[in-house]
């Protein structure tokens, strides 16, 4: 019990030097004066709720966990319950759009891009194990390759999407050089440096890419080459007018999604035909001991390279999306924030489970707009999940059952 006083006594007392800044001094103006008002009180409640957790709470969790320890069993999905839940999801994706109205759509078609930048990092950190912060670099390349193709060259959305897949996949080949050597929290740091360089460099080159005002007029993708718009250009017949209907903005919306949806399925059907092959047994046994993965004969700079690259192949694709979703691309929308995000889907779904990370997409995007009362207080109720994710339940929301074999005793 001492040992649990003391514990408490030193949370309480870093809580109050974390909270004193920003919650104790408040900012008051009164006519052209400006002071400080401290509001104590505050920090001392906020102090005195974390004594009584840890030093009452948190050893009765403990203690309640480890009794029932042997009884409790993780869930984890075998084949049949994996490819029986991706159905379940799909059918239901197929039909959400025309039952439910516009705001509904829009957040669905941001849950599905987040799910193919989800399954993307899947394959760097689930599968292959490398830790990267930067992520959002290769969303950042696959987004300004549509606006450039655009802006400088005319090139539409179809004929530009396969280039953002290329171009973000040759960042990540280039990535993979300098890391071929780390690991761990040594390969995050570069990673993350990565993703902010290509994000200074987007603000400063300016004449190229608009700098911090971005690209903006970027067009909406046909259908068969027939713009889905209210008024096209003399000579072009829009979608409606050879369909013969009604033009409706809710057509675009629901368009936008299932573009969106098909692009996530493909790259989950490209991921999980991937894993299953030669170099996805690779990127498992990269992760699991990089030295023993050498001693067979693997070739580790190979292995790296790959899952750097399909990784980003994958951004890239929903970079160009997101770019000819939003009409307007600027650095702002590829800062560090985008990253975490990304890797928390990872994480809190389960590295290295599909199912898990469409899960977790949901969850950490549809969530913050249902309780947009509490949005200022977004990134804390954030990193208190992922911190209690990370003492309770560190194989994610739905880990992955791995092949394994158990000698008899």
């Amino acid at each position: 019990m001492a040992s649990h006083i003391k514990n408490a006594f030193i949370a309480a007392l870093m809580a109050g030097i974390i909270i004193a800044p920003v919650y104790g001094l408040q900012i008051v103006r009164s006519g052209m004066q400006t002071h400080l008002e401290p509001q104590w009180d505050l920090v001392i409640i906020g102090m005195a709720i974390v004594f009584a957790f840890q030093a009452f709470v948190r050893p009765l969790f403990a203690k309640a966990l480890s009794a029932r320890a042997g009884s409790i069993r993780m869930p984890v999905l075998n084949d049949t319950a994996r490819r029986a839940s991706i159905a379940l999801l799909i059918a239901i994706a197929l039909i959400w759009p025309f039952f439910t109205g516009r705001a509904e759509v829009d957040i669905a078609t941001l849950v599905l891009i987040y799910v193919m930048l989800g399954l993307g990092l899947n394959i760097v950190v689930g599968f292959a194990g490398l830790l990267d912060l930067g992520f959002v670099g290769f969303y950042a390349v696959g987004a300004y390759t549509y606006a450039l193709l655009y802006h400088w060259a005319g090139w539409g959305f179809w004929e530009a999407l396969p280039m953002a897949g290329v171009m973000a996949g040759v960042f990540g080949y280039l990535l993979g050089f300098p890391v071929l050597r780390l690991r761990g929290d040594y390969l995050a740091i570069v990673t993350l440096g990565f993703g902010e360089i290509i994000r200074l460099l987007l603000i400063n080159l300016y004449e190229f890419t608009g700098g911090p005002d971005g690209i903006s007029g970027i067009p909406k993708p046909t259908v068969f080459g027939m713009p889905m718009v209210r008024r096209a250009p003399e000579g072009v017949t829009t979608f409606h007018d050879f369909m013969g209907w009604q033009f409706d903005n809710m057509d675009v919306i629901i368009y936008l999604y299932l573009m969106a949806l098909a692009l996530a399925l493909i790259t989950l059907f490209v991921s999980n035909r991937v894993i299953r092959m030669p170099v996805g047994r690779a990127w498992e046994a990269l992760r699991e001991d990089e030295i023993a993965c050498r001693s067979l004969g693997l070739n580790p700079t190979n292995i790296k390279l790959s899952a750097f690259t399909m990784g980003a192949v994958f951004a890239g694709f929903g970079g160009a999306f997101f770019a000819a979703r939003q009409g307007l691309v600027n650095p702002e929308s590829f800062t560090f924030l985008e990253s975490a995000l990304i890797l928390a889907i990872v994480v809190l779904g389960g590295m290295g489970s599909q199912v898990g990370v469409i899960l977790a997409a949901i969850i950490l995007t549809v969530l913050p707009e249902v309780a947009r009362e509490f949005a200022e207080y977004r990134m804390m109720i954030f990193g208190l999940v992922m911190v209690l994710m990370m003492m309770w339940r560190p194989q994610g929301l739905l880990p992955m059952k791995r092949p394994h074999v158990e000698l008899k005793k």
